[in-house]
């Protein structure tokens, strides 16, 4: 009997220690970030302990019962205040639409005449930038003038041609085509400037 008293009585004390140290202000923080809602488990001893009473239910010196203090949450030590709510941070805001296409825009320069036939030219601009070049007009009336406006539009002409990769009409005269090889450039320079 006597060792039964003993055991509760130790049981008791060592409860009522615990009780004391979880409900001190320098308890750690474990203790103190405990939500209100769920008193902390004290287990109850196996028979009245020696103040008649719930070992679970006993006062601390300062007064304070084992709960932990009311509105006390683990926010609060992630420095949250209480009652305010968290929001995720959001993602950049990015825009669904592609960015706008430069617009696409063709040029005719004026009929540019010369003693072996006419010459036009059209450009063809993506924004500011010429991208083709096409020869409307060109001296056909000879097998000679044919075969001169031939080499001038495959050396200016295309996306590829001269015009473009120089994007300007100061370009190289074709040998022994210099009539057709200048009222090319006439005509393109005044698409040029129009397109400006």
């Amino acid at each position: 009997m006597r060792r039964a008293l003993l055991a509760i009585t130790g049981l008791a004390a060592s409860t009522t220690v615990l009780v004391v140290l979880k409900g001190s202000p320098g308890a750690t923080g474990v203790a103190q970030d405990l939500p209100a809602e769920r008193p902390p488990v004290v287990p109850a001893p196996a028979g009245p302990t020696p103040t008649g009473g719930d070992a679970s239910a006993a006062p601390s010196p300062s007064g304070s019962t084992a709960s932990p203090r009311p509105g006390r949450t683990a926010t609060r030590a992630s420095s949250v205040r209480p009652g305010a709510t968290t929001r995720a941070p959001s993602a950049p805001r990015t825009s669904s639409k592609p960015p706008p296409a430069p617009t696409t825009r063709t040029v005719t320069g004026p009929v540019v005449e010369n003693e072996y036939g006419n010459v036009q030219v059209q450009i063809t601009l993506s924004g500011t930038r010429i991208v083709d070049v096409v020869a409307l007009e060109l001296p056909e009336e000879t097998a000679q003038s044919d075969q001169r406006s031939e080499q001038v539009d495959g050396r200016y002409s295309g996306s590829s041609g001269l015009v473009v990769q120089r994007q300007s009409a100061d370009v190289d005269t074709v040998s022994g085509a210099t009539a057709t090889s200048d009222a090319y450039k006439q005509s393109l320079q005044a698409a040029i400037d129009r397109a400006n």
